[in-house]
C-alpha cells in the first residue's frame, strides 16, 4: 500500500513538472491517466506493479 500511494504521488509529480515546464496540454494528462488506469485492468497490470515492487525493493537494499 505504501509503494503504490508512493508511485501515485511520484508519478502525479512528474506528469504536473510535465505539465509545468514542456507544454504537457491537460488533455494529454487525462489520456496519460486514463491509459495507466485501464493498463492496471489488464492482464499485465500484475506483472507491471510486480516489477515496481521489484524495483523498489532494489533501490531499497541500496547503502550508500
Amino acid at each position: 500500500m505504501v509503494l503504490s500511494i508512493s508511485g501515485v504521488l511520484l508519478f502525479g509529480i512528474i506528469v504536473f513538472l510535465f505539465f509545468r515546464k514542456d507544454g504537457l496540454k491537460p488533455s494529454h494528462a487525462v489520456v496519460c491517466s486514463l491509459f495507466g488506469f485501464y493498463l492496471a485492468g489488464t492482464t499485465i497490470g500484475p506483472s507491471i506493479h510486480a516489477g515496481g515492487a521489484s524495483l523498489a525493493n532494489l533501490l531499497g537494499g541500496i547503502s550508500l
